[in-house]
């Protein structure tokens, strides 16, 4: 080939090259941070109801803050990843699992044992998978297989846009199927290609992130001394996290209470239970006195209304008491003992002291707060305390159920609601220019060798 036409030719790839690039920097530079939002799925409804029926006589609980939400829903909160507005890549995770038994034997084991458990979604173009991660129990040989993030489930977008710049992704009621993994993880109860429940869910992105200063060392590195009193240390700040009980929450805006709750004074809600904040008090070798602010009213049809303010915790010789101010129709009173929990080993690691989800029990009293809806000694939600004895300690976060997305009839098949940083009508959106720009210059190559080409035809014709 001619050197001249070498060069050409090599002078166009680059401009192609460098169209092609063009989207690539352009999505990468518009990559952002999702933080905050939830998943709703109820894996399949038909399943939960085998679980929970007279055949197998199971049940299922919740962990890593998981909840219920409507009637056959599980809610898995915390979304974090990340969004690509010009060319709509989204990958998000979310926390939490259900942990589904049934088939009781003899000897206290399970027949059918699954948790799944940290559901991550990942669109891509036109198409979506749900990944989980996998435990589970296979049925005859019994032999426990452990997976992390399984593709579980294909998730069909309906021909959504996902490409925006907006401040959310809101999608609802994705068609999701079983994939061949997804059968294997499930024990086999179900063949690939099986229809599960739907999915939706929401996920907050953040702004592009701008330059910012480093702190001053000083500033940055100041601390305030750590307090201490008669007592033992005196507690920094501190929160109680206890979601009352699961059955209750579902009582209350179910069919028949058709109620609510309402929270105040700065109790805050994570879904799958409620956080009492600004905790006060003192720690001391494994003995803790705390209380905390905020407060929850319950109410409904049936006469309900319960609220619970002025939360403390007692923790003495591996045993906690979980006390509250109590307004009900049936006891009405200041520090009555709701619940009790096992509390052992309470100790203090990097100044944070931290008891996570201890089973807890409904005390006599407890009972009657609750009007004698629940016997005395029934589990309850289990109890979270941690209290930070140095003001550099950081409590847990609570679970991140994101913003909360304009209501909207619920559709009979997958929509966006609407799709906010995927909107087609978002004016940030991925302008198609550099997609023609590529195919023109494609052309252009083609073009340009098919003249070169025929004027050395032409050359050596004159030659001939």
């Amino acid at each position: 080939m001619p050197a001249r036409l070498r060069a050409l030719i090599t002078v166009l790839c680059t401009a192609v090259l460098g169209a092609l690039l063009l989207p690539a920097t352009a999505a990468h530079a518009d990559s952002r941070t999702v933080q905050g939002g939830r998943l709703d799925w109820g894996i399949k409804s038909s399943f939960q109801s085998y679980v929970t029926g007279p055949i197998a006589k199971g049940s299922y609980s919740l962990t890593g803050g998981a909840a219920t939400v409507g009637s056959s829903q599980f809610r898995f909160p915390s979304a974090t990843g990340t969004y690509d507005g010009s060319t709509g890549a989204f990958n998000a995770s979310y926390a939490g699992g259900v942990h589904f038994v049934g088939h009781k034997e003899a000897n206290g084991n399970y027949q059918l044992d699954l948790t799944l458990s940290r559901p991550t979604v990942r669109i891509s173009g036109a198409t979506g998978t749900l990944y989980l991660d996998v435990v589970s129990k296979a049925k005859g040989t019994g032999a426990v297989t452990t997976s992390s993030q399984v593709p579980f489930a294909s998730l069909s977008l309906g021909g959504i846009n996902m490409k925006g710049g907006g401040t959310s992704v809101v999608l609802n009621n994705l068609p999701a199927t079983l994939t061949t993994q997804g059968a294997k993880s499930f024990a086999g109860y179900y063949t690939a290609g099986t229809s599960l429940d739907p999915v939706s869910l929401t996920a907050d992105i953040k702004a592009a992130a701008k330059a910012t200063s480093s702190p001053s060392p000083t500033k940055s590195a100041a601390k305030k001394e750590k307090k201490k009193s008669a007592a033992g240390d005196a507690i920094q700040d501190g929160a109680a996290d206890w979601g009352v009980r699961r059955t209750f929450r579902e009582y209350v805006t179910g069919d028949i209470a058709r109620g609510k709750w309402t929270l105040s004074d700065g109790a805050e809600d994570g879904g799958a239970l409620f956080r009492f904040p600004k905790g006060e008090g003192t720690y001391e070798k494994g003995e803790l006195t705390a209380s905390f602010t905020g407060a929850i009213r319950f109410t409904g049809d049936q006469g309900l209304d319960l609220r619970l303010s002025a939360v403390k915790a007692a923790v003495k010789n591996g045993e906690g008491t979980l006390y509250a101010d109590v307004k009900s129709a049936d006891l009405t009173g200041e520090k009555v003992p709701l619940v009790t929990f096992t509390a052992k080993g309470l100790k203090a690691t990097a100044g944070l002291v931290k008891l996570t989800e201890a089973p807890a029990k409904l005390t006599a009293k407890g009972a009657k707060a609750f009007g004698g809806m629940y016997q005395a000694g029934t589990a309850m939600d289990p109890v979270s305390l941690a209290v930070a004895l140095t003001d550099d300690a950081v409590l847990p976060a609570l679970p991140d159920l994101g913003s909360t997305p304009t209501p909207s009839p619920t559709p009979s098949k997958a929509s966006a609601e609407p799709v906010r940083a995927a909107s087609a009508t978002d004016g940030d959106g991925f302008p198609v220019l550099p997609v023609g720009l590529t195919a023109g210059a494609l052309l252009l190559t083609a073009a340009a060798y098919a003249v070169v080409r025929a004027r050395r035809t032409r050359a050596a014709a004159d030659k001939g």
